[in-house]
């Protein structure tokens, strides 16, 4: 998985590592499985899609797509009446990630970049005013 990150980037700081020790072992399951990393970004005013391109490093024109934040987290942390002990312990981690980032970040969102092979970073601001969260990969045919 790529990671993004530019210089003077957030990955220092103790919100990052909890971000990073929240993530362990959680994966996006599309038709390929990608794992949930940390994200930290530089100064943001707002939490748009320019943004989002501009510091991973992605094409100016590159497609952007805008995702509500608790739809996304839904889908990983509703608990079906099928799911097992993995499964259950698997959405109670992605919701103990979505509570931390909804604790600590304000403005948060979720962006999907690119097509069939797609970028996604759940990301909002965090109180020194950086872009932080979390990526993954999806592959969507």
């Amino acid at each position: 998985m790529q990671i993004f990150f530019q210089e003077n980037d957030r990955r220092e700081s103790e919100l990052f590592h909890k971000i990073e020790l929240a993530c362990d072992g959680l994966i996006y399951i599309s038709e390929t499985d990608a794992p949930f990393l940390a994200f930290g970004g530089q100064p943001a005013d707002a939490v748009t899609a320019n943004v989002i391109l501009q510091q991973t490093g992605l094409a100016a024109d590159a497609p952007v797509e805008e995702r509500d934040f608790a739809e996304f987290f839904a889908r990983l942390t509703t608990i079906r009446d099928w799911y097992r002990e993995p499964e259950k312990a698997r959405a109670q981690k992605f919701l103990e990630l979505q509570k931390l980032l909804e604790g600590d970040l304000r403005e948060l969102k979720v962006f999907r970049t690119g097509h069939i092979q797609l970028d996604i970073f759940a990301v909002g601001i965090d109180k020194e005013g950086c872009l932080m969260g979390v990526s993954t990969k999806a592959v969507e045919t």
